[in-house]
């Protein structure tokens, strides 16, 4: 399984942006479904937004229009910009990859996860 590594987390107030990235070896994003989850304590993981091999992308309600996914497979990342971040988008972030064809926003599609990267936005 290819190693994802996740970074960029961070502490920020509510209204700033970051941006996460996920690096995994070469050409992973060419052939793989990759998606972003995250899980606040004491909550199930959620899904946050997922980009396929064609590029083609999906972001949940909660998200849409604030983050979006993107990749760069020449760099081998995949990202994802989060703009006007509020508390309740506190959590740990996880990059995840998964066989193309399978349901994007369900966390069992994945096989392969990162160690999650941290994301606290204070008011």
């Amino acid at each position: 399984q290819a190693q994802l590594v996740e970074s960029g987390g961070g502490l920020v107030q509510a209204g700033d942006s970051l941006r996460l990235s996920c690096a995994a070896p070469p050409r992973t994003f060419m052939w793989y479904t990759t998606g972003w989850f995250r899980q606040a304590p004491g909550k199930e993981r959620e899904f946050v937004a997922a980009i396929a091999r064609t590029g083609q992308s999906t972001h949940s309600d909660s998200v849409k229009g604030r983050f979006t996914i993107s990749k760069d497979v020449a760099k081998n990342r995949v990202y994802l910009q989060m703009n006007s971040l509020k508390p309740e988008d506190t959590a740990v972030y996880y990059c995840a990859a998964a066989q193309p064809g399978n349901p994007a926003r369900d966390p069992d599609s994945y096989d392969n996860w990162g160690q999650g990267t941290q994301v606290t936005v204070y008011s």
